[in-house]
């Protein structure tokens, strides 16, 4: 079952500011989520109602809607940055 993919505005934003490499980690990630929502990677954030899933030096985090089968991009960037509210 394919999952529609909507990335907040904030996360867009973020995802610009990368440099390339960034860029093509999350892109290449948020694809997969497509098909997948939980991959073997991904975990579940103990105090936060998203998933984490991480490439590299980046995450991405993310919401699942299972009603309506549509993964929510929260959050993009460097994990440094990430996890700031």
């Amino acid at each position: 079952m394919t999952y529609a993919v909507r990335i907040l505005p904030v996360a867009v934003r973020t995802i610009r500011k990368l440099p390339p490499e960034g860029k093509r980690r999350i892109e290449a990630v948020i694809e997969l989520l497509a098909d997948d929502p939980r991959p073997p990677a991904a975990k579940k954030l103990t105090a936060r109602p998203e998933w984490r899933v991480r490439t590299g030096d980046y995450r991405v985090l993310y919401r699942i809607e299972d009603r309506v089968l549509t993964v929510v991009v929260v959050h993009a960037g460097h994990r440094r940055d990430v996890y700031e509210r």
